[in-house]
């Protein structure tokens, strides 16, 4: 773990008790055997046989035909500097060699911080104390030592990261819109005191600064305040609505990838068919198809000239779901069985699949057992990347067919701006994408055997 940059600083800062009893105990070390005496005894000898003279020569005549070499012209004060530094650097690293052979001839202690935790550890009194202070730190270590769940805890930490950019991103691009809430909310009537009185009381008077601490500090604290336009508590307005549009999506999706893996294996291992241009026409047509012209569409045939279904989204009606879940889909329908056409053609040309024929296995095992399985790393790719924009962009479906959702929730509060409002909907929307996408790199593991190899690896 050391030798990673990221992790060797956490592990001091989560174990910073232990560490700093286990520093004490080696400086009462190092005074109790004399290891600053023995230390100036080996330095004053080195010094005294001319070794770092010898070192500083050598350095300036690799630097002075350095700079010859080159063409370079450097003053001799420069060089002067430079050589004194390189010969330092190999002077220390002589001396340290030879501060260990003497204390390991001596009395065989060596004076490390490893070393002195390590006999430390041996003790049971001082493990147990170590374990009860530097709990963080033992946690961290265990979980290093499992490489699945430090792949997990990787991502999961990388996530993090990612939602506070968005939060920095989004709550400045709110901060410097030229619209302002009180303005907008409290009409053109509105005096100078009234909007100052409107500022003050939901902090927007207060500097930049202090208001994006507030607001990241509300989304970890799932407490966001009241919303500028009905005063309504935002976290329970997102807890409303947001599993409307994350059901609505989930289901579209499910569906989509049920309907477009088949497809997309039987236009693979039949190309250039009818099955195989007729499906791929079809999947076309639905990637060109914008969401609310197919909705309007829908609503226009199946609600108004046939009344088989309703126009409008009712939570107590499962029918007025069909409509929303199939313009919702048709995107991710025709993407994903284009994108597994694609890849398994790719698969299925590779020398293992031809082995694997020529073993004589059945034709459907090897589709199903070697090309498949190796075909789907792009295609949960794409799953991932548009399950992400259905959520993020499902504003324009949820207008038409009147949901709601947590996208027309924010399509409605943006114009004011409500900055608490579009805050929530944005970040929480973006917390949700980001724990899809670590359960992506999850899958990827679990279907290639490659990156499971890697894992435990690093």
């Amino acid at each position: 773990m050391l030798l990673h940059p990221a992790y060797s600083l956490l592990i001091l800062l989560l174990g910073a008790p232990v560490s700093a009893i286990v520093y004490v105990v080696l400086q009462y070390r190092k005074f109790k055997y004399g290891y600053k005496l023995i230390a100036e005894e080996t330095r004053n000898k080195l010094l005294a046989t001319g070794y770092r003279d010898k070192l500083l020569l050598e350095a300036k005549d690799q630097l002075i035909r350095k700079h010859r070499f080159f063409g370079q012209t450097v003053s001799t004060g420069q060089t002067e500097l430079e050589a004194n530094r390189m010969a330092e650097i190999k002077f220390k690293e002589t001396f340290n060699h030879e501060l260990e052979k003497r204390l390991a001839g001596e009395n065989g202690l060596k004076f490390s911080f490893g070393d002195t935790y390590h006999r430390l550890a041996l003790n049971p009194a001082f493990f147990t104390l170590s374990v009860i202070i530097g709990f963080p730190m033992y946690l961290l270590l265990a979980i290093y030592s499992m490489p699945y769940l430090k792949y997990v805890a990787e991502r999961m930490v990388m996530s993090i990261f990612v939602i506070l950019g968005v939060a920095f991103l989004v709550f400045t691009i709110l901060y410097i819109s030229p619209m302002n809430p009180a303005a907008n909310l409290l009409g053109e009537t509105a005096t100078a005191e009234q909007i100052a009185a409107f500022n003050h009381l939901y902090g927007l008077d207060q500097p930049y600064f202090v208001q994006l601490w507030d607001t990241i500090r509300g989304i970890f604290t799932f407490d966001l305040g009241k919303s500028f336009a009905g005063n309504e508590n935002v976290t329970a307005a997102i807890a409303n609505k947001f599993p409307v549009t994350l059901t609505l999506t989930a289901i579209s999706t499910l569906i989509a990838v049920l309907i477009a893996l088949p497809i997309g294996i039987i236009s693979a291992t039949r190309p250039n068919s009818f099955f195989d241009y007729t499906f791929m026409f079809i999947a076309l047509l639905g990637l060109s198809i914008p969401n609310f012209w197919q909705a309007l569409i829908f609503i226009l045939n199946f609600s108004i000239k046939l009344p088989w279904l309703p126009a409008t989204y009712n939570p107590e009606n499962w029918l007025s779901a069909i409509m929303p879940i199939v313009v919702l889909g048709t995107g991710l329908t025709a993407a994903v069985a284009r994108m597994t056409r694609s890849s398994t053609l790719e698969v299925i040309h590779e020398d293992y699949i031809t082995t694997a024929r020529a073993k004589g296995l059945a034709r459907k095992t090897v589709i199903w057992k070697h090309a498949v399985g190796n075909a789907l790393i792009p295609i949960i790719t794409v799953i991932g990347l548009q399950f992400g924009g259905m959520l993020g962009g499902a504003a324009v479906t949820e207008k038409v067919f009147n949901i709601s959702g947590i996208g027309s929730y924010i399509v409605d509060k943006q114009f004011i701006p409500d900055i608490p409002s579009v805050m929530g909907g944005v970040v929480y929307t973006a917390i949700t994408i980001s724990i899809v996408n670590v359960i992506v790199d999850l899958m990827y593991a679990f279907f290639d055997p490659r990156i499971r190899s890697k894992m435990k690896q690093y």
